[in-house]
């Protein structure tokens, strides 16, 4: 593949899974949500009328490590191929594809922020419950998972567009 193909192809996948995270967040606050009203319901000694809780949040956990499964092999031959590509093939032709990459790997990490966010405050709630058991490890694992990705991909970035950036002629600067 040459260096055009791979950072567009490193671009999409990149936008993909911003937006796979971006609908898991808004599930994960949905659950965390929905384990206060819980938790609500158990402290007035109130039947709880969510039943269907555990099981859905253990089902999202188990989809959430499936869709990673899936995605970090993609990542990692993506990488792979990125770095056998030669120094001067980065040409300054580039640059504007690379900064592109380099803003969608920032939204990324915005939209992995917001997941861990979602995380801590599922997991804050959760402390405070013991009813059913729920896959939180997994969960857990998963918000590491994709934070480690995210870091990769940020610093694959960046070293992209600085690479682009030096093969650039100093007209086009």
């Amino acid at each position: 593949m040459t260096a055009d193909e791979l950072l567009e192809q490193t671009s999409s996948q990149c936008e993909s899974l911003r937006i796979v995270l971006q609908q898991k967040t808004t599930l994960l606050q949905d659950f965390a949500r929905r384990l206060m009203q819980i938790l609500q319901q158990l402290h007035k000694n109130m039947e709880v009328r969510d039943t269907e809780f555990a099981d859905q949040f253990n089902t999202f956990c188990q989809e959430m490590r499936n869709i990673l499964d899936k995605r970090e092999p993609v990542w990692t031959e993506l990488r792979t191929q990125i770095r056998q590509v030669p120094q001067k093939e980065w040409s300054g032709d580039l640059a504007l594809a690379a900064k592109g990459l380099n803003s969608r790997a920032k939204a990324l990490s915005r939209a992995c922020d917001e997941f861990s966010t979602a995380c801590d405050l599922f997991n804050k709630h959760y402390k405070n419950y013991t009813v059913t058991k729920l896959n939180v490890f997994l969960l857990t694992s998963c918000q590491m998972d994709i934070s480690n990705l995210t870091g990769k991909i940020l610093f694959l970035a960046r070293e992209l567009t600085r690479k682009t950036e030096q093969n650039r002629s100093p007209n086009e600067r």
